[in-house]
């Protein structure tokens, strides 16, 4: 019962401390403040029924990450969002990632494929570390590093205005 108490007070202590960072990733993912309030509150709560399952008090950050990164991929899968592309936008064998019009580096992390993008935003957002990530993502880390050089180099061909 004390052991409970205690896994019960470490865990809302780190939820509190760090309900800005939560907001700020749900953000990143959903780029919409209602959703992603919505989205922190409910990882919130699924962490509060689910602290049982913590095995490891020093694991907290990846257990809560992968819940919240986890609610907010449910989020966007309900949106259903469906972008219809006219058959003479498309290039025969040009599958070239969409380019943001504003040209701000957060779009075109958005219109990166979502495991690319959760990565980036993961690495660079968080400061999370590959190891962390691969717990987080529940992908291997050489998954993970394919994936973030993957987006990196994308990245870096949209900035530069160059193609492969």
């Amino acid at each position: 019962m004390r052991v409970a108490h205690i896994r019960e007070t470490q865990l809302t202590t780190y939820l509190v401390e760090n309900q800005a960072r939560f907001y700020r990733l749900a953000y990143s993912y959903l780029n919409n403040r209602e959703e992603a309030l919505d989205a922190v509150q409910t990882a919130v709560c699924k962490a509060l029924e689910k602290q049982d399952s913590l095995k490891d008090a020093d694991a907290v950050h990846t257990w809560f990450y992968r819940i919240l990164t986890n609610v907010c991929t449910d989020m966007l899968r309900q949106r259903k969002r469906v972008t219809l592309v006219p058959p003479e936008s498309l290039d025969a064998g040009s599958y070239e990632d969409p380019l943001p019009e504003d040209g701000s580096l957060a779009r075109r992390v958005d219109a990166l494929p979502p495991e690319v993008a959760a990565i980036i935003r993961l690495r660079f957002y968080e400061e999370l570390s590959l190891q962390e990530i691969s717990a987080v993502m529940n992908c291997p880390l050489s998954t993970v590093k394919t994936r973030l050089y993957t987006g990196l180099r994308k990245l870096r061909v949209s900035l530069e205005g160059e193609s492969l």
